[in-house]
């Protein structure tokens, strides 16, 4: 067996471990904030899908019958406008 065995740790002063603490803290609340905007994109991504594959069906059809399309505009920014806020 070797003299050498180190048991796998290593000294530190009080302002490198504060250091670590405070790197350790930034992270988590990054890889926290991530989530929350990964889970935002995916709602948005989920919510324009739909519309954007309605407008590709019957692309030889010059025109789009869309009837309360004012309505339906709205109700939709509102829903994005609600995923953006959250």
């Amino acid at each position: 067996m070797s003299r050498d065995f180190d048991f796998g740790f290593s000294l530190v002063d009080e302002n490198e471990l504060d250091a670590v603490q405070q790197i350790s803290k930034v992270a988590e609340q990054s890889s926290s904030n991530y989530d929350h905007v990964q889970e935002k994109v995916n709602k948005l991504y989920s919510a324009i899908t739909p519309l954007l594959n309605n407008l590709k069906q019957n692309p030889e059809k010059e025109y789009i019958l869309w009837p309360n399309r004012v309505e339906k505009v709205e109700q939709f920014e509102e829903m994005l406008s609600e995923i953006y806020k959250s």
